[in-house]
């Protein structure tokens, strides 16, 4: 068990491997014995290198010997999609100790939260509103957290969680470890590392702002209104793919995953109009490859972990070259091959330049000899007869996307 050399008990080496971390990255491998040696810590690391692992696994291996009764360590992180994937990670790295966790997020009952939070559960994972909502209610006691995890702090800041985090930490105890994983350090986060921090150990691995060497990129140039048909022609070429394609708005990709479901594909979709039940449904389906596509804005470009994701597609053109970073690094994980495609229409060219400025590199452009680039407007909006069926997933009444029949497309 690998993990044994960094100073984690058995146990957790051995839970570690059950989840499929069989060699430690260079993130687990700086990070963990800095933990486990009671430092602070700053991170920063590409996205898709391990950093969940690289705090949840020495945290566990402090808390196996701590007294239980309080909540002692709290793990803070901007969106639900990444609180829920924290957790489930934790509870698989926890098996069969006593060390629990909960949730606490919007968009669900606070009861139960506000339950767990009182009785002094060991680990808190949160999202900081809904986590400020329970401290300013009183169910949330925070003065035996001996370690604060702020996840994806650079995000947060984005999000304008800043001042949130800023509230929540003037509450915490001043005696405690601190732990600061992100994969960009702008001023801004730097500024707060400063200001909240001991004494940290710095790591970094890989160059910021650029993925990992594991993802291919490649271009696709197309008129605008031909992109859904050339992504539906992509699609039919990819054997057993798993796919996420990223849309600028959430209203296109409701209406990417409507066009791709009549065509016969099984689609989930995951954006801030979709109720926490509905991006729930929709992230459980596609982890357990029960639909081969997800269409995504940026709420899924951060942090979420799907290992068997074997293609990314930007749809649009992202107007950050940082958010391209992050997209593409939600394939290729861990070292695994991925691959990343970008539909570019002419409009889009300039923000292609950003991005590949930023890369410090140009992306291969590709243009297939058996796609008809010179068809009309209405060739995106009509898929063959043939394909325009209920994809398999939607058939046995599981998806995910609101079917006709309850009330049209929501």
């Amino acid at each position: 068990m690998p993990f044994l050399t960094l100073g984690l008990s058995p146990s957790l080496a051995r839970n570690a491997q059950n989840l499929g971390y069989t060699t430690p990255t260079p993130i687990q491998t700086q990070a963990i014995p800095v933990v486990l040696s009671g430092r602070d810590l700053v991170a920063t690391a590409q996205t898709g290198t391990g950093k969940t692992a690289a705090f949840l696994l020495p945290v566990l291996h402090g808390l196996l010997t701590q007294p239980r009764g309080s909540s002692r360590a709290l793990i803070l992180t901007p969106t639900r999609e990444l609180a829920q994937q924290i957790h489930e990670v934790f509870r698989g790295l926890a098996a069969g100790t006593q060390i629990r966790s909960t949730l606490v997020i919007g968009g669900v009952p606070s009861f139960p939260q506000a339950r767990d939070l009182r009785a002094g559960i060991d680990v808190v994972v949160a999202t900081p509103g809904r986590l400020l909502d329970h401290l300013d209610g009183g169910a949330f006691r925070p003065n035996a957290i001996g370690t604060l995890i702020l996840d994806e702090a650079d995000q947060m800041f984005d999000m304008g969680f800043l001042p949130s985090l800023k509230r929540i930490i003037q509450k915490l105890p001043t005696k405690r470890q601190t732990l600061l994983f992100s994969a960009t350090m702008p001023p801004e986060i730097a500024s707060l590392g400063k200001a909240i921090l001991h004494d940290p150990v710095n790591v970094s691995i890989g160059t910021q702002g650029t993925p990992t060497s594991s993802v291919s990129q490649m271009a696709y140039p197309v008129a605008t209104h031909l992109k859904t048909a050339l992504l539906q022609h992509l699609l039919e070429q990819w054997e057993r793919p798993s796919v996420l394609v990223f849309t600028r708005t959430k209203h296109g990709a409701k209406k990417l995953a409507g066009k791709l479901y009549d065509a016969g594909h099984g689609v989930a979709e995951l954006h801030s109009n979709r109720s926490p039940s509905q991006r729930a449904r929709a992230m459980q389906a596609f982890r357990n490859k029960s639909v081969p596509i997800m269409v995504a804005t940026n709420i899924a470009a951060r942090g979420l972990d799907v290992r068997h994701i074997t293609h990314v597609v930007n749809f649009d053109v992202p107007e950050a070259p940082e958010e391209y970073v992050h997209r593409i690094g939600r394939t290729g994980r861990a070292g695994d091959e991925g691959m990343s495609f970008v539909l570019v229409s002419p409009e889009e060219s300039g923000r292609l330049a950003r991005v590949e400025r930023h890369l410090g590199k140009r992306i291969p452009r590709e243009h297939l000899k058996d796609f008809d680039y010179h068809a009309g407007p209405n060739r995106a909006d009509k898929a063959p007869e043939d394909r325009r069926k209920p994809g398999p997933v939607a058939a046995g009444g599981r998806y995910l996307k609101p079917t006709r029949g309850q009330g049209g497309r929501r």
